[in-house]
């Protein structure tokens, strides 16, 4: 009897811890925006958001962004001397972006390679409404994480007009989406490898990059090399709008999903406790 008084207790006790870790779940979604579905798997209302591989495309050299001093720059104008880092963000996204660079930044603390001797990053934003100005404060940020000397010749904070934009992320196989009722971008988050020459060598998807195989990346990648394809794990990003009380296609199924894994949680908790015997609990 007393055996399965304390069976019941036991699973009385995970009841309750699946219900904590759904609940953590449910506020994490809540709060970050952000969901990672198994691979291959995209959410409903995001299926045309994702990062295809265009492994050996070149990027345009022509295409005309301004860098964070205000001056017109052509992509070509990095080309030709060292490997490259390319990462598409926004920069007021006040989510996944921000993780992207920070990532970054924290991987290229890391290696031994330094930015603008070794190889070079180009950070251009997909939002033709962010300013030369948002730019440069965002390089400021991150050159002073980063630490080191001569960076700031390596490392260019780009902005742009649509033409230019739709440009370079067709080419890098970004594929995002506007939504202008909530002023806010639906994305996924990946950074490039470039060889010298413009090409994609290699893909590292989410927000963190493991050093020892960027490095390799770069280094193949300064060889001319193309690296092959890669495992997709996606995270998405699309926002909560606190002005409309309003959660975006994703949150709105994680919510979905949350709510109805709780209900069967505590089905399972309550049938439990009501269906206890009670000569065996007096019996203990």
């Amino acid at each position: 009897m007393r055996g399965s008084f304390k069976a019941r207790n036991m699973l009385a006790t995970l009841a309750l811890a699946l219900l904590a870790s759904n609940t953590s779940a449910l506020v994490q979604g809540m709060t970050q925006g952000v969901m990672s579905p198994p691979a291959n798997v995209r959410p409903p209302g995001l299926q045309d958001i994702g990062i295809r591989q265009n492994l050996n495309e070149q990027i345009p050299s022509d295409l005309a962004f301004g860098d964070e001093g205000g001056n017109l720059v052509r992509l070509g104008d990095y080309f030709g001397r060292k490997p490259m880092i390319l990462s598409l963000v926004y920069y007021r996204c006040s989510m996944l972006c921000g993780e992207v660079l920070s990532g970054l930044e924290s991987t290229l603390k890391v290696l031994k390679f330094d930015v603008g001797r070794e190889f070079d990053v180009i950070t251009i934003s997909f939002d033709p409404s962010d300013t030369p100005k948002i730019a440069g404060e965002k390089k400021a940020e991150y050159l002073r994480r980063y630490g080191r000397a001569g960076a700031a010749s390596g490392w260019h904070f780009l902005t742009g007009g649509q033409e230019s934009i739709d440009a370079i992320t067709k080419a890098a196989g970004f594929q995002y989406r506007y939504d202008p009722a909530i002023r806010q971008f639906a994305h996924a988050t990946a950074i490039m490898v470039l060889t010298p020459s413009g090409k994609i060598a290699q893909y590292f998807y989410g927000v963190e990059y493991p050093p020892k195989d960027l490095r390799m990346g770069l280094i193949e990648a300064s060889q001319g090399r193309i690296g092959s394809v890669v495992d997709q794990v996606l995270l998405y990003c699309y926002h909560y709008d606190p002005a409309t009380g309003k959660y975006g296609a994703v949150i709105s199924r994680i919510i979905k999903l949350s709510a109805a894994a709780t209900v069967m949680v505590l089905g399972l908790f309550l049938t439990l406790m009501f269906r206890s015997d009670p000569k065996s609990v007096r019996a203990t």
